[in-house]
């Protein structure tokens, strides 16, 4: 075999051949020589090499007809693709040396014999030299063909990857990037074929594509050959885990796991001269995840491996075999996008004003954009997309790219965060939304939209131009401070976002937004699902918790990913999880929620908070509250994660919700438990030491302390001059507590509105001794700036202080 001049076998290759064998080639034999250790799989194959493709184009008389036609490019790109036509016929109606094709056909038969088969099927993969480098991704550029069997056809896929060289997309892209096309070379990569036909396949990040949150592997999966996930012709299911706690004591820190509807799924054909098709796939399957939680977790180990052995962010694809059950990597580059990010600032989005939402679907890009819709269903029609539209479309692909460069942003009906729309996406600098399933029925021609893709998790299309502000957080020099600055976070889909803020840790994360955003269901309707009498709410019911093996199970993981994400964008920082803090009224507008609740006059001041927990109305419900935070700290490993407990009243509240804590399995203290409670009641004040005693420490709820404090509604319009954080009477209280509270040593931070909103309140705080201050995201830099320059001047012990992490010390 070592006598081949235009073959090379994988298991022979490293990273450092891609002048040979293309980025692609290489990589798969850095895995299979260097990984083989690691238990990672990848299937067997051979490249061909840049020889192979250079003698092809001299023994054809193509490199004097290539340069002339490309030449006419560097004055007109209007003909861009007649002549990427023309420049793939020539490599179409070549031919191989007989040397070439002899040891093509002689590669091939052996790879048949060492599977045992007389023709084994097989993947022929494009893989150029200028391909899958750190800072150029030429995504989805190169044709693949599937299901390739015999010497001819094998020969005859190779040459239509050398034609795919020059697609109008790949041709464009290397002169947008400076690369010569006579000095980028074609190595085709022969490769045993995954039988994923019978089971599934997908992507895999060791990085998350949207925020660059650097801890978590993101895997797309789909039933049948991957294709359909590239080209984001399905919606996939999407997997996310979390990767410092892999390997740690058995945990299984799947921190998100999203049922995609995979609508169809790419199998092999049987006849025709098609390899290849795609079918419907079953109801089964759209209501079943691919992958199974064992699967998702070896899938992210080897992610994580071959993270470390390339040392950078890294773009895969795996496949699972249906015949043998085996999971495999297919093919690995470097991620090229949040990766080349300097992370010295972030950019922030904020929509001014309210809309009328129209759909939603996955976002990506973490912008806002707003214009004109220009539906365009098929890329012949490419030509008459106008300037800063918004382009609404089903999917894209690689023709699709010169329009998509001109949108001011895109949104699709299929496809997930892997797909072609949104790397292309991403690349450009747009926001787009994709896998919205309606978007081309939905949204009109020529209508004014707006698109918010500021949430990590949905991506929203308003009715009308909406506005909106850009700003930018400058993260180069942060002050060192001594008080802890955190920040509140709500949505699990946000958390990500904000990782690289020089925070330590949540103080106030709201289990109630993560109710009402992703469950949808009143926990009483999902216990007693069999004696609602609402028969449509039961079919929403059904709809909704469709996959799970019963109702239970569908609040509880939703709950525990849903906190586990914003866990894990602080850990190993402590979050403060507050348990569940809707009113009745807010209750019973969940799904099936009227029944089981009370109707009050003053809702603010009824039945909420801790008097729910112990109550028999709704003990049943906490329970499934207490079992989703056990799971995200025994089961998912994210032990950082605090409990926090609302609107508390008195100490035989406290004594009897420190029991219903412990019968559920969260006693204080047990595995380093921390149980905290909410000051909003001036009784939390007035007797602090004793509160103190009870819990680990308190967060301050300045909107319903000061409303209980001053005897004013915070929600009246007519009062609300009068309603001010910073009264006398309100900053006494605090002031009280911090010293009472102390005496005990507990902790005291404050998670209200405040010191987002008024500086100066801040500084009262500082002053007053607190122990951290919790804020809205887009004040954290404000706050620290303020913080530190408060303590400079209290003269505070520099030896004392806490650098804020991932922070450039100011001198």
């Amino acid at each position: 075999m070592n006598d081949y001049k235009y073959i090379r076998w994988f298991e022979d290759l490293g990273s450092e051949e891609v002048d040979i064998v293309g980025g692609k080639n290489a990589s798969l034999g850095e895995m299979i020589s260097a990984l083989r250790e690691e238990s990672i799989l990848v299937p067997a194959g051979f490249a061909t090499t840049s020889e192979a493709y250079h003698d092809y184009i001299r023994e054809n008389d193509i490199k004097d007809k290539l340069s002339e036609k490309l030449g006419k490019l560097k004055k007109d790109m209007s003909n861009l693709g007649k002549i990427g036509k023309s420049i793939r016929r020539l490599f179409l109606k070549g031919e191989f040396s007989d040397e070439a094709s002899g040891e093509i056909r002689s590669a091939y038969a052996e790879l048949s014999r060492r599977n045992d088969r007389e023709e084994v099927g097989v993947a022929v993969r494009s893989s150029a030299t200028a391909e899958d480098l750190p800072d150029a991704s030429f995504a989805g550029q190169q044709e693949t063909f599937l299901n390739i069997s015999g010497e001819d056809d094998v020969l005859d896929a190779c040459k239509r990857c050398y034609a795919s060289l020059f697609t109008n997309r790949a041709i464009s892209y290397r002169i947008e990037r400076g690369f010569d096309h006579l000095d980028v070379a074609l190595s085709i990569g022969i490769q045993k074929m995954v039988r994923a036909d019978k089971a599934g396949s997908g992507v895999m990040f060791s990085i998350d594509t949207e925020s660059g949150f650097e801890k978590v592997v993101v895997i797309d999966a789909a039933w049948g050959l991957g294709e359909n996930v590239v080209q984001g012709a399905v919606n996939p299911d999407e997997y996310q885990v979390f990767k410092p706690l892999l390997n740690k004591d058995n945990f299984k820190p799947i921190i998100d796991k999203t049922l995609g509807d995979k609508s169809k799924k790419m199998v092999y054909a049987r006849n025709g001269s098609v390899n290849t098709r795609n079918v419907d796939t079953s109801k089964k399957e759209r209501n079943s995840y691919v992958l199974n939680d064992d699967e998702i977790i070896r899938l992210a180990r080897w992610a994580v491996k071959i993270e470390d052995h390339y040392g950078r962010p890294m773009d895969m694809e795996w496949a699972k075999d249906g015949q043998d059950n085996e999971l495999y990597i297919v093919q690995a580059r470097p991620e090229t996008v949040q990766s080349q990010k300097e992370g010295l600032s972030i950019k922030s989005f904020e929509l001014k004003e309210e809309g009328e939402k129209i759909l939603s679907g996955l976002s990506i890009g973490e912008a806002i954009a707003s214009g004109k819709a220009q539906i365009i269903k098929d890329a012949n029609d490419i030509d008459d997309f106008n300037n800063g539209s918004i382009l609404v479309t089903g999917m894209t692909d690689p023709d699709w790219v010169p329009i998509m460069k001109k949108s001011a942003g895109i949104v699709t009906d299929y496809g997930g965060r892997t797909s072609h729309a949104a790397i292309v996406s991403r690349e450009l600098g747009i926001p787009a939304i994709v896998g919205t399933a309606e978007a081309t029925e939905a949204i009109a021609d020529g209508q004014e939209i707006t698109i918010d893709c500021t949430s990590s998790d949905e991506g929203i299309v308003y009715d009308g131009s909406l506005d909106f502000e850009e700003s930018e957080m400058d993260l180069k020099k942060v002050p060192e401070t001594k008080t802890e600055i955190k920040m509140n976070i709500a949505s699990p889909g946000a958390a990500f976002r904000w990782w690289r803020l020089p925070a330590r840790g949540i103080g106030l994360a709201r289990m109630e937004f993560i109710i009402n955003n992703s469950i949808k269901i009143h926990p009483r309707a999902l216990l007693e699902y069999d004696n609602l009498e609402d028969k449509q709410v039961k079919k929403s019911i059904r709809r909704l918790t469709r996959g799970y093996a019963n109702k239970e199970d569908y609040f509880i993981i939703n709950l525990s990913q849903g906190i586990a994400r914003i866990a894990a964008s602080q850990h190993p920082y402590q979050v403060l999880v507050r348990m569940s803090d809707f009113k009745s009224n807010e209750y019973a507008d969940l799904i099936g929620g009227g029944p089981f609740e009370p109707s009050e006059e003053n809702p603010m001041l009824g039945f909420r908070g801790a008097s729910r927990y112990y109550n028999d109305k709704f003990r049943g419900a906490f329970s499934l509250e207490c079992r989703a935070i056990r799971k995200v700290r025994d089961e998912l490993g994210l032990s950082n994660v605090a409990i926090m407990i609302p609107f508390c009243r008195t100490l035989a509240e406290a004594d009897r919700i420190l029991e219903i804590l412990a019968e559920n399995d969260l006693e204080r203290g047990r595995n380093g438990l921390q149980v905290y409670v909410m000051c909003e009641i001036p009784s939390n004040v007035i007797l602090g030491r004793e509160f103190a005693q009870r819990f680990d420490g308190f967060s301050i709820g300045t909107n319903d302390l000061t409303q209980l404090v001053l005897g004013i509604d915070r929600d009246s319009e007519i009062l609300s001059g009068l309603f001010d954080e910073r009264n006398e009477a309100v900053k006494r209280m605090i002031s009280d507590l911090i010293v009472k509270a102390h005496e005990e040593n507990c902790e005291v931070g404050i998670c209200g509105q405040a010191p987002s909103d008024h500086p100066d309140f801040a500084e009262f705080l500082v002053r007053s001794g607190i122990d951290s201050i919790s804020l809205n995201p887009d004040r954290v830099l404000d706050v620290i700036h303020k913080v530190a320059k408060v303590e400079a001047e209290m003269g505070t012990d520099k030896q004392k202080i806490k650098q804020q992490p991932g922070a450039t010390v100011e001198s």
